[in-house]
């Protein structure tokens, strides 16, 4: 196993085995240390994958039937691929800033996505360090965000379902809003396995930020928000790291410490991902 340093994020790995400890012991160190691991020429089925993010932590079904594999429901497939008969999946997930189950108590500690089918151009995910965004941050944004809490909820981003077709707006927001209510965490806290301070908060999932007499901070907000670039349209912000991806990666990373972003082709070029999250430790 060879692990390499990429320039701005993150390591490549060539080399990995799936089934030994030490190796998958040394990918775990990795994502803490480097937020982002490549793991080179991986070959598994569905299965073979689901094993492999096991090997991490426990892993997690999404919480929305509508994304499941038909044979691994802890499997998360985004596709824009039409089998013929019905669609796996959902096409064009996460083209906006979050970080995994961000709108959920507990957010998920590592992510796994390993590309099926690779379109040719435009393809690749937007990172953004969260940690690093923290120490960044001038003194007096610093003190700003001390003892504030940010909400996060779902709805903005939440997908409509083949179920809720001539349902009523108001009833599906109602529903939405029963099964994923706001969720709130310190605006800065410590990474639960690392201890570096996370600056928590996204553009897709964090809805406000209010302060110690729960009084909401919007200018806060906005401003953290650019501070991080998350609000940078070029997508040329400094904090911007792009991963690209080919047939055959594996992309690992620290869901705690970074907030990401997809990089969809403009084109009707087939693209299908499986996903698998997983907490790691059963402490909440």
């Amino acid at each position: 196993m060879r692990i390499s340093p990429q320039d701005g994020m993150g390591v490549t790995v060539e080399g990995f085995d799936s089934t030994s400890d030490n190796d998958v012991r040394a990918l775990k160190e990795a994502v803490y240390r480097d937020k982002i691991v490549v793991l080179k020429g991986q070959d598994l089925d569905p299965r073979g994958f689901l094993a492999l993010g096991a090997r991490l932590g426990t892993p997690q079904a999404y919480y929305e039937p509508i994304y499941h594999h038909p044979e691994v429901k802890e499997v998360f497939v985004s596709s824009n691929v039409d089998d013929g008969e019905r669609r796996v999946g959902v096409p064009k997930t996460g083209k906006f800033w979050h970080s995994d189950y961000q709108f959920m108590p507990r957010p998920f500690d590592i992510t796994l996505i390993y590309p099926q089918v690779v379109p040719s151009k435009n393809r690749g995910t937007f990172f953004i360090d969260l940690c690093k965004a923290y120490e960044n941050l001038d003194e007096d944004l610093k003190l700003a965000v001390k003892g504030t809490t940010a909400w996060h909820s779902v709805r903005r981003y939440f997908k409509i379902r083949p179920s809720d077709v001539y349902r009523p707006l108001s009833e599906i927001i109602a529903e939405v809003d029963a099964k994923t209510p706001p969720v709130a965490l310190p605006t800065a806290h410590a990474h639960r396995h690392t201890d570096e301070t996370i600056l928590y908060l996204s553009e897709g999932f964090t809805q406000s930020i209010t302060d110690a007499d729960g009084r909401e901070q919007p200018e806060l907000l906005h401003e953290l928000l650019a501070a991080t670039g998350q609000t940078d349209t070029t997508f040329e912000h400094p904090a911007i790291h792009l991963q690209t991806f080919d047939k055959g990666d594996m992309l690992v990373w620290d869901n705690r410490s970074l907030v990401h972003r997809a990089l969809h082709t403009a084109s009707d070029e087939p693209s299908v991902s499986h996903r698998v999250t997983v907490y790691d430790g059963l402490e909440a």
